[in-house]
């Protein structure tokens, strides 16, 4: 199966875990010959030397909601990067993008709220589709402070599109955790409905969060340690999970933190990529502490470049890098994985890219896919890894979150459902649903 047949799947799953949900859906209203604001997030990685768009899952990610639009007047809202990137840039390219991908016209406006852009919206006709420019280039997404919805709602971006919508949808997951203008400033004025992305998002989400299925793991690895360390702190404090694999950076900063010596290469990677690397360690430390027998690191491991297998109780050669997890510990992960009842994985067991260096990765993905668990995947390696492995149709939900999705699992605020909330209790009653 596909990346585009897995987002577009309608799963088993999502009708176990839908409920009374206490913000709008798409299932609430007759959408019909109406003008709809849909806020996408297509920021994707671009090449530097080419400026083309490298990935296209956030594109893929949409397709669904944009399907059931077909018979609307649609308008997609959306940004690349921030200011001061490199690739903060135009959405010419996106609209031809998703143009390719959708199999439908979409037509580029290379302005926002101005007087051609609201020409252009105003004249549509059903079925069209419009996309407007990069919203970030507007200092009025990104300037106004977070909690003052009062100074958004007067922004232009706000007054200006705002009487021209029947209805606001706001597909964006991986900006939920941003409260920004074109994400937030609409929710008291006018409906404003979850995508089927967002939806399916916080159903799976909260599927994996609060289901009775046991016992839960997390599989937390690759080299984004500090979201790492957050969500495992967050899970175990909590008791979302019964325990949690790591591996990659995650694993080496573990041991290190229970007193193994990890090597000097391996110490000074850490050091280099997180300037509060001290402060990590210590959580680190009080994690194990408090929560003992619930991290499980690796056992063994595969060095580079010599390509020797290690224990984890020797000391690691100040010259090598811990570039995969040995056999030992790739037994042990599987056999966890394999009497799991629902699993979480974000991030590689090491250097998989390399291929001498990707055998942990592979056979704790296969030993993920072949599970009956109920499984979550996200982050960008884990997907990419999937998907080279032919094993996404095997994944109960491959998340599109970064950020966003570390925050939710966390349990932070999530300003983006906030307003969705507020606007179902502001608007509710006032549905035409079918």
């Amino acid at each position: 199966m596909t990346l585009r047949n897995q987002y577009m799947q309608s799963d088993r799953l999502l009708d176990m875990a839908k409920k009374d949900r206490d913000f709008f859906t798409m299932d609430d209203f007759d959408l019909e010959e109406k003008t709809v604001y849909l806020r996408l997030d297509i920021n994707s990685p671009i090449n530097p030397i080419t400026n083309e768009i490298i990935g296209v899952s956030r594109f893929l990610s949409h397709t669904e909601t944009i399907a059931m639009l077909r018979h609307s007047k649609v308008v997609l809202v959306g940004h690349q990067s921030r200011p001061g990137k490199d690739d903060f840039t135009s959405l010419e390219d996106h609209s031809r993008q998703l143009q390719r991908i959708i199999g439908r016209k979409i037509t580029f406006v290379d302005e926002l709220f101005s007087s051609s852009a609201r020409s252009a919206i105003s004249s549509m006709a059903d079925g069209e589709i419009i996309m407007l420019e990069n919203s970030r280039f507007y200092s009025e997404e990104t300037d106004i402070p977070g909690d003052d919805i009062e100074r958004m709602e007067q922004s232009n971006l706000v007054r200006r599109l705002e009487p021209l919508f029947d209805y606001f949808v706001i597909d964006a997951f991986p900006a939920i955790h941003r409260s920004q203008t074109s994400l937030v400033g609409f929710h008291r004025l006018k409906p404003n409905i979850a995508g089927k992305l967002v939806e399916k998002e916080v159903m799976m989400l909260d599927r994996f969060r609060f289901g009775k299925e046991s016992p839960k793991i997390a599989i937390l690895a690759g080299s984004k340690i500090d979201d790492s360390i957050k969500v495992s702190k967050s899970f175990l404090d909590i008791g979302t999970v019964t325990g949690i694999i790591t591996g990659g950076v995650v694993g080496n900063i573990f041991l290190w933190a229970s007193g193994k010596d990890i090597g000097r290469k391996n110490r000074e990677f850490i050091m280099k990529n997180n300037r509060n690397h001290e402060s990590l360690i210590e959580i680190c430390r009080n994690i194990l502490k408090d929560h003992p027998g619930k991290i499980i690191m690796p056992r063994d491991a595969v060095l580079s470049p010599s390509g020797k297998r290690v224990a984890m109780t020797e000391k690691i050669p100040d010259d090598e890098t811990i570039a995969d997890i040995g056999l030992e510990t790739i037994a042990q992960y599987s056999e966890i994985i394999e009497s799991a009842g629902a699993i979480f994985m974000n991030g590689p067991m090491g250097i998989y890219e390399i291929p001498e260096y990707s055998v942990g990765t592979r056979e704790v993905i296969t030993a993920l896919a072949s599970s009956d668990a109920l499984k979550i995947a996200g982050g960008g390696h884990t997907l990419s890894a999937l998907e080279h492995l032919g094993l996404m149709n095997r994944i109960d939900h491959a998340s599109t979150g970064g950020g966003a999705l570390i925050s939710y699992l966390s349990g932070e605020p999530m300003p983006v459902l906030e307003a969705l909330r507020e606007s179902k209790r502001i608007f509710k009653g006032k549905e035409n649903g079918k």
